[in-house]
């Protein structure tokens, strides 16, 4: 394990095995009967939230189909940093054209592609005719938050895994095995806070975890400290602003969170839509129905800082016709 594993918790703690996984246990039968048989193994789609363990599954199974030698046979790429046409048919279409030379145990090799939804068109079309072309010593493990981001003929192509959003008595667990492994003191509503602040994304709370310990013992004091700078927390305090139409301090505050701290537009629209259906307003249809298509635009293509900015605009409209005066 490499040093920068041992640093990050998420990474030293991330289960080896099939069996070891979280919760998900439906899925882990299904994968555990493709392992008995891997010749047989069809390409995979893995769909579901953030942090529910769908990479975390794409290793393992590499892992134990393949064996001591597994990294030299899976090719991991995150196909949202890297999600033009030049990628799927330079990197992956040579990984995959050297496939026939492997070792005698080992049936093919890997491709995960991590955010596989977050790939364009083009690069989906590209992929789809490289996926028929090496399916004979080539299998694809597709993983997306959203299968409807996945074009057709692909989704076609594969076994179609969903992965449910973690509970949090399975999340608290973890934790609590994490603490005393690393022997931090913590209180078990210090952990049902950082549930409750992430949502059931494992990855999340781990790293929130390790951040609170970092300052002390992990109790709601301290999580509250390390959620305080969260991006949850400061969407929260957009959506605040943008319903009470100060739109210029709000279209500021979102500039930073997604240029400064790096938070997705999709994560934000996540967050955003959560945190309104919070707040209970009497005409929440309107709002859900402005999420909904400014998340339509952002799949199609549209420029994300433009249409965030006016979102933010149409939520002040909102909440003037509801007579908004800020969250309590």
């Amino acid at each position: 394990m490499s040093e920068i594993s041992e640093l990050m918790w998420v990474e030293k703690y991330r289960p080896q095995k099939l069996q070891d996984v979280v919760n998900q246990r439906a899925i882990v039968e299904r994968l555990s009967s493709i392992v008995k048989s891997p010749a047989s193994m069809p390409h995979l789609l893995f769909a579901g939230p953030p942090g529910t363990g769908k990479t975390t599954c794409a290793l393992a199974l590499a892992r134990t189909i393949l064996g001591e030698p597994w990294r030299d046979y899976t090719l991991e790429l995150n196909a949202s940093d890297e999600r033009g046409i030049n990628t799927v048919r330079e990197r992956v279409k040579t990984f995959a054209r050297y496939a026939t030379q492997r070792g005698i145990n080992i049936p093919f090799r890997v491709i995960i592609l991590d955010e596989a939804d977050e790939m364009t068109n083009d690069a989906q079309t590209a992929l789809r005719r490289i996926m028929e072309e090496t399916s004979r010593f080539t299998r694809f493990v597709l993983i997306c938050n959203y299968s409807s981001g996945i074009i057709e003929p692909i989704q076609s192509r594969c076994a179609v895994f969903r992965f449910s959003r973690l509970e949090e008595k399975d999340v608290v667990s973890y934790m609590t095995s994490i603490c005393k492994k690393e022997k931090v003191r913590h209180t078990e509503e210090a952990l049902s806070k950082i549930y409750e602040l992430t949502g059931g994304d494992m990855r999340h709370a781990i790293n929130l975890l390790q951040t609170s310990a970092f300052i002390g013992d992990v109790s709601i004091e301290n999580v509250e400290k390390t959620a305080g700078i969260s991006s949850r927390s400061k969407v929260s305090e957009i959506i605040d602003l943008s319903l009470k139409a100060n739109f210029k301090e709000a279209r500021n505050k979102l500039v930073v969170l997604t240029e400064v701290y790096g938070l997705s537009e999709r994560d934000f629209l996540k967050y955003a839509t959560e945190e309104i259906f919070k707040l209970g307003l009497p005409n929440a249809e309107h709002a859900a129905e402005a999420l909904a298509k400014y998340d339509y635009r952002l799949i199609v293509g549209a420029h994300p800082e433009v249409q965030l900015a006016a979102l933010l605009a149409e939520l002040g409209r909102i909440g003037k016709d509801a007579g908004y005066r800020g969250s309590k």
